[in-house]
């Protein structure tokens, strides 16, 4: 069994807290130790005071095998299961053993045995995290191939395509997907390895900016842009209305850094949610107003006693519990819309953010300081 350092430094202080009792009492702290195709056995991991001898395991030791009185154990539990012993001996041999010390050794037992349990379950979770890195990086490398594969089919129908072609975008769509895909993969790939050090400042390791399109100016329109052709795809595929934004306000389409380009996963996290909890029979659409972005269905409004709690951390509202995902989405993109100053919240009805909008259904407003309201604010 391998205990950790710090399990064997606490037994070793537990130990030293009968210095007072070092000339009347031995004890010793043994250690349940099960090997593939052998019975278990207990080993010494501490003792005090340290006589300097090497101690075997409990079943080797012939003098231990003779009953005295002068000798207790006391069992190391967690719940039922026995981990471990806690053998005290007294050294004076013609005195009874001390009620308090007896008392001592019991708490002291019981403290040690729910200590133990706790490094058996950190153990048993390390070993599973390891596997499932394992699988994660497994799986990686499965991916690879077939992604690498789908990108050159697509290269080589981008090639067989005249520039006229009506299906151009739809290709390029393809290799955009593609792209971002690997992204993903590759943070698969990154949680699959140990992580050194923490980095404290970035809360929201799970959402990643879409790829960034291969321009001089990168700006918000051009990064909302291939999002909406991808929500118009979709809804043609579902028979259902798409409604993209009318106008593009002056302030999308100003140069915005790299770190903004996570604003572009936000809305499609949003985009995502919206296709998959609302009924293919009504519409969806992207609005923008002002300095906010606004995703809206016109579906069945979300219940009031849930606007609030869909935001919470694994938190999923009545209408999503049969379907598939981890009730995280809203909740990084809250977090990670406040990281870059602006607020995230539900509308309903859509019609209450703008007049233009349905009056039934959900939107999901994202506002976001402008470089000119952050000027006014210095």
């Amino acid at each position: 069994m391998q205990l950790s350092d710090r399990f064997l430094n606490l037994v070793q202080q537990q130990l030293i807290t009968f210095e007072a009792e070092a000339d009347s009492v031995h004890l010793v702290v043994y250690v349940a130790n099960s090997k593939d195709g052998c019975p278990p056995t207990l080993e010494a991991i501490g003792e005090w005071p340290n006589m300097g001898n090497a101690l075997p395991p409990v079943e080797t030791d012939q003098e231990l095998r003779t009953p005295s009185p002068y000798r207790r154990w006391y069992p190391l539990q967690d719940g039922s299961i026995l981990l471990g012993v806690l053998r005290a001996e007294l050294l004076k041999s013609e005195q009874a053993w001390p009620q308090l010390l007896d008392q001592r050794l019991q708490a002291t037992a019981s403290a040690l045995g729910q200590c133990l349990g706790l490094e058996l379950d950190q153990n048993r979770l390390l070993d599973e995290l390891k596997d499932q890195r394992e699988q994660i990086s497994l799986m990686v490398h499965q991916l690879r191939n077939p992604l690498t594969a789908l990108r050159t089919y697509a290269q080589l129908l981008l090639r067989r395509l005249g520039p006229e072609s009506k299906d151009l975008t739809l290709v390029e769509g393809l290799l955009t997907e593609q792209d971002q895909l690997n992204r993903y993969i590759s943070a698969l790939d990154q949680l699959s390895k140990p992580k050194l050090a923490i980095d404290k400042g970035n809360s929201i390791p799970l959402l990643l900016p879409p790829v960034l399109p291969r321009s001089v100016t990168i700006n918000l329109q051009s990064l909302l842009e291939p999002l909406i052709e991808r929500a118009s795809a979709t809804a043609k595929l579902q028979g259902r209305q798409w409604i993209g934004p009318l106008q593009w306000p002056a302030w999308t389409v100003q140069p915005i850094s790299d770190e903004d380009g996570a604003i572009a996963e936000i809305v499609a996290n949003l985009l995502e949610n919206a296709f998959r909890y609302s009924s293919t029979d009504c519409s969806i659409g992207l609005h923008i107003r002002g300095e906010s972005i606004c995703v809206w269905d016109g579906g069945a409004a979300i219940v009031e006693s849930e606007r609030e709690r869909i935001f919470q951390k694994g938190f999923r509202g009545g209408n999503s519990i049969e379907l598939p995902g981890t009730g995280l989405g809203l909740t990084f993109g809250r977090q990670l819309a406040e990281q870059l100053g602006g607020t995230l919240g539900l509308v309903t009805p859509p019609r209450r953010f703008d007049s233009a909008l349905p009056d039934q259904g959900n939107a999901f407003v994202l506002s976001l300081p402008t470089k000119a309201s952050q000027e006014e604010n210095k």
